[in-house]
C-alpha cells in the first residue's frame, strides 16, 4: 500500500504559462520566469529575470539556463535496482522496500548507527529538516552530516564563538554600497556570485575602496584598488600583520571594544608582539601593501569583511575567519550601516541547510544535539522521548572514513555526489565500493550513483516547492511550475514514503511542503534561527523575510547586532590567533601549492550544470591554470595534458597559462569527476574545531602526460 501525495497537474495549456521560480544554484537565490512553449515539434523556453530585493531583477549564464538540466533527456525518471551487476528499472515499491529491509537488516546485526545519511546544501530548508528528523526518528543513527561541511563550516564555527550566532551576512545586501571599504577574502564574487557584483560596483562609485585577497587575479580582483596575493593557507598570519598596523596606528575604536567586547588585550599585545618583515616574507605580501590594505580599513568610517572558501578551507581555516573578525571588532566596523561581516555562502541553501538538522552536531533552529534542553524541546515537537535522540556523529568525510572502514555498513546519500567533492576522493570512491548497502537520491546518474544498489529519482527545481534562505538570512519561497516527469519524486515524499515502509508513518505524515514548514517553524521557534514568524502566506507576499523572526507580526532582522552581540552577556569575543604554516608545504618531491575553485559556467560537481549544454559547452574539460614561468620549468606547454600529483592521487588536466597567479601556486577547478577530478590530490586534513578539510593547500609535482605514463609504466615493468 502506498501514501497518498497530493500531487500537481498541469495542462498543455496551462504548461504554456509562464513558471515563476528561482535559480537553484548559488546563494543569492535569484528570482526568475520560464516560460515553456509546447506549440511546436518540440518545447521551446524563455527565460527572464524577475525583479526582486536579492538580485534586483538579475540572472547570470548559470541561471539563464539552468532549465536545460531540469528538461535534460538524461534525467533519472524511475527507481533503479542493481540486479546481476546492472542497475535496472523497479517500482517505487519493490525499491522502497528493498530499502527498508536492508536498512532493517543492517540495524538489527550492527545496532542503529550503522546506517549514514549524507545530506546536501542544495535541499530545501523542509528537505534538509525532514533529512535530520528522518536520521534520528526513523533510523535513530547518529550518522548525519553534509556537503555543506565543506562550505561554510569554518565561517559558521567563527561566526558562533565571536558573535554566538552564525548568518553569512550580519547585514542585508543593501546596506553593502554604504560601505567606504571592502575587504574581499578568498572570495571569487565575480564568478561564484556574479548577480552580486553590481553592489560592489555601486560601492565604488561611491567612493569605497576595495581590497582583495587571493593567490590569484581573479575576475572579482579586477575591481580592486588593492590586491594582496597571499601565499595560500597564510590568511590569518597577513591578518596579523593587518591588525598590528591597526593598533600601532591607533585606528582601533576604543569605545566599541570596551562597551561591547571582550578580550581585547591578549589580541593587542600578540599584535604587538610581531614582525611585520617576517610576516610579509612568510605570507609573499609586502609591508607597502599591509600597511596600505589595513590603513585604509582603520581609516574608514564604514567597512565590510567578506570571506568565503579561499579562506575559510584550510586546516586553520576557523582560527584564519576568527581573525577576521577579529579586525572587524577591533575598528566597530560592525551593527550599524555599512558595516559587517559576510561569509559567502556557496550553494543554493548552504545557508538554511546548516540550521535546521543536517549537521552532525545540531538539531533545528541551530540548536545543539547535545543540550539537554534543546533535545527536550525538539523531542516534543517531535512527539518522542529525549532519551530516544542519538548523540553527535561525525563530519562528513570523517563518515566516509567510517564507511572505508566498516562501521558505517549503509549510506544513503540525498543531494550530493561525496566521491567528486570530498578530499582524497580516492578514498572515498574505495569506501563507497566497500559500502554494503549504498542508496542515492539524484535527479541524474552521477558518480556516486553509478556504485549505488538502489537509486531514486528525484525532482528538480521547476517541479519542487520549498523555502531557501540566501546568503543574507533572507527565506524565500520556491514556487514549482511544473509537475515532474515519469515517476519523479520530491526528496522530502521519498523521506516520507521510507518512514511509511519503516514502520514511521506517524512521524512522517506530510503531504505538501508546507505542512512540513510549518513543523520546522515551531521546531525553530525559541532557537538562534527562528523561522516561527515565517509563513508561505507572508513569504509571497513579502518577498522573502530574514530570520530571526520570533512572532507572526516580527517584520525579520536584516541587519544584526545593532545593541547586542548573542551572546549570554550580550558581548562579542576576540580571540588571539597564532598562525601557524599550512601543516602540508612544498618539497623536492612536491614543490608546488595547489589550490581549487569555481568557474563561472559550473556548479559544484557539475552533475547539473554539465547537463546544460550551453554551460558544457563554455567549459567542456577541466583546466589548469600555471604560470608561464612555472610551467616552463616543469616541460608543459599551453594546451597541453598534465599530470598533477599529490601523496593522495593524480589529476589529468590541460594546461592553461596566466600570468595572473603565483609562480609556486596551481589552480583546478572542481566541477569534474573521474580523471579530471582534482579532489584525487586534495588533502584531507581537517580543522580540529569545525573539521573542514584542508582543500586550497596541497603540495604537488606536475609533469607532461607523457612523461607520467612513461615513469608510470616504468615502474609497472619493473
Amino acid at each position: 500500500m502506498e501514501r497518498q501525495i497530493d500531487t500537481m497537474t498541469f495542462s498543455v495549456e496551462q504548461a504554456n504559462k509562464i513558471m515563476a521560480t528561482q535559480c537553484p544554484f548559488c546563494s543569492v537565490q535569484c528570482k526568475m520566469e520560464v516560460v515553456e512553449d509546447l506549440s511546436g515539434s518540440r518545447p521551446a523556453y524563455q527565460v527572464t529575470a524577475i525583479p526582486n530585493k536579492a538580485s534586483e531583477g538579475r540572472l547570470c549564464v548559470k541561471g539563464m539556463n539552468a532549465y536545460q538540466h531540469a528538461v535534460s533527456r538524461e534525467r533519472l525518471l524511475h527507481p533503479m535496482m542493481r540486479k546481476d551487476g546492472a542497475l535496472t528499472r523497479v517500482s517505487w515499491e519493490e525499491a522502497l522496500e528493498a530499502v527498508s529491509s536492508r536498512f532493517t537488516e543492517l540495524q538489527t546485526k550492527h545496532g542503529a548507527d550503522t546506517i549514514g545519511l549524507y545530506g546536501g546544501g542544495s535541499l530545501t530548508n523542509e528537505s534538509a529538516y525532514l533529512l535530520g528528523k528522518f536520521a534520528r526518528v526513523a533510523l535513530k543513527t547518529k550518522y548525519i552530516d553534509y556537503n555543506g561541511r565543506f562550505c561554510m563550516s569554518a565561517a559558521a564555527s567563527a561566526g558562533v564563538k565571536t558573535f554566538g550566532i552564525d548568518r553569512g551576512l550580519t547585514f542585508a545586501m543593501s546596506d553593502i554600497p554604504m560601505a567606504e571599504c571592502i575587504i574581499l577574502a578568498g572570495t571569487n564574487i565575480a564568478e561564484c556570485q556574479p548577480t552580486l557584483m553590481p553592489y560592489f560596483t555601486r560601492a565604488k562609485d561611491n567612493g569605497a575602496v576595495i581590497i582583495a585577497i587571493d593567490p590569484r587575479a581573479s575576475a572579482t580582483v579586477s575591481i580592486a584598488d588593492i590586491h594582496l596575493q597571499v601565499k595560500p593557507g597564510m590568511d590569518a598570519a597577513l591578518v596579523n600583520a593587518m591588525l598590528k598596523v591597526i593598533v600601532d596606528e591607533k585606528l582601533t575604536d576604543e569605545e566599541f571594544i570596551r562597551n561591547r567586547t571582550k578580550g581585547f588585550d591578549a589580541v593587542k599585545e600578540h599584535v604587538s608582539s610581531l614582525n611585520l618583515e617576517e610576516i610579509a616574507d612568510y605570507t609573499g605580501v609586502s609591508i607597502e601593501l599591509i600597511r596600505k590594505a589595513a590603513i585604509q580599513f582603520g581609516k574608514a568610517r564604514t567597512g565590510m569583511v567578506f570571506t568565503a572558501r579561499g579562506v575559510e578551507q584550510h586546516a586553520d581555516g576557523h582560527m584564519a575567519v576568527r581573525n577576521f573578525l577579529n579586525m572587524v571588532l577591533a575598528t566597530g566596523k560592525i551593527g550599524r550601516a555599512g558595516c559587517g561581516y559576510g561569509a559567502v555562502t556557496g550553494q543554493g541553501n548552504g545557508q538554511g541547510g546548516r540550521e535546521h538538522g543536517q549537521k552532525a552536531d545540531q538539531l533545528p533552529g541551530y540548536r545543539l544535539i547535545e543540550n539537554p534542553d534543546d533535545r527536550a524541546y525538539v523531542a516534543g515537537v517531535w512527539g518522542i522521548d529525549p532519551n530516544d535522540l542519538p548523540g553527535k556523529g561525525v563530519s562528513a568525510y570523517e563518515m566516509m572514513e567510517l564507511v572505508h572502514g566498516g562501521t558505517i555498513k549503509g549510506l544513503f546519500v540525498m543531494g550530493s555526489n561525496p566521491i567528486v567533492s570530498n578530499p582524497n576522493a580516492t578514498l572515498v570512491e574505495e569506501a563507497l565500493e566497500r559500502a554494503e548497502f549504498l542508496v542515492v537520491a539524484d535527479m541524474f546518474l552521477s558518480e556516486t550513483a553509478k556504485l549505488a544498489d538502489i537509486v531514486l529519482p528525484v525532482s528538480a527545481y521547476l517541479e519542487n516547492e520549498g523555502t531557501m534562505t540566501n546568503l543574507e538570512g533572507r527565506v524565500l519561497l520556491r514556487p514549482a511550475g511544473r509537475s515532474a516527469p515519469g515517476e519523479v519524486r520530491h526528496d522530502w515524499q521519498i523521506l516520507c514514503d521510507l518512514a511509511y515502509s519503516l514502520g514511521k508513518e506517524q512521524y512522517f505524515p506530510f503531504r505538501q511542503s508546507e505542512e512540513i514548514f510549518n513543523e520546522l517553524r515551531v521546531a525553530s521557534r525559541g532557537g538562534i534561527a527562528d523561522y516561527y514568524g515565517i509563513t508561505y502566506d507572508r513569504l509571497r507576499k513579502e518577498e522573502g523575510i530574514y530570520w530571526p523572526c520570533p512572532a507572526l507580526d516580527h517584520p525579520g532582522t536584516p541587519r544584526l547586532f545593532g545593541e547586542r552581540f548573542a551572546h549570554q552577556d550580550g558581548l562579542a569575543v576576540f580571540q588571539q590567533v597564532d598562525h601557524q604554516s599550512p601543516a602540508e608545504q612544498p618539497s623536492e618531491e612536491y614543490p608546488l601549492y595547489l589550490t581549487n575553485g569555481r568557474l563561472l559556467s559550473h556548479y559544484l560537481t557539475g552533475v547539473q550544470t554539465r547537463r546544460s549544454p550551453v554551460l558544457a559547452a563554455r567549459e567542456i574539460e577541466n583546466v589548469l591554470e600555471i604560470h608561464p614561468l612555472t610551467a616552463r620549468k616543469h616541460r608543459l606547454e599551453d594546451g597541453a595534458l598534465a599530470s598533477v600529483r599529490s601523496s593522495r592521487g593524480t589529476v589529468i588536466v590541460r594546461t592553461k597559462f596566466t600570468s595572473a597567479i603565483r609562480e609556486d601556486t596551481l589552480f583546478i577547478p572542481m566541477h569534474w569527476g573521474d580523471a579530471q577530478n582534482v579532489n584525487r590530490v586534495t588533502n584531507d586534513l581537517l580543522d580540529p574545531n569545525c573539521r573542514m578539510p584542508d582543500f586550497k593547500t596541497s603540495a604537488v609535482r606536475i609533469q607532461p602526460l607523457a612523461e607520467y605514463l612513461l615513469e608510470q609504466k616504468g615502474r609497472m615493468t619493473n
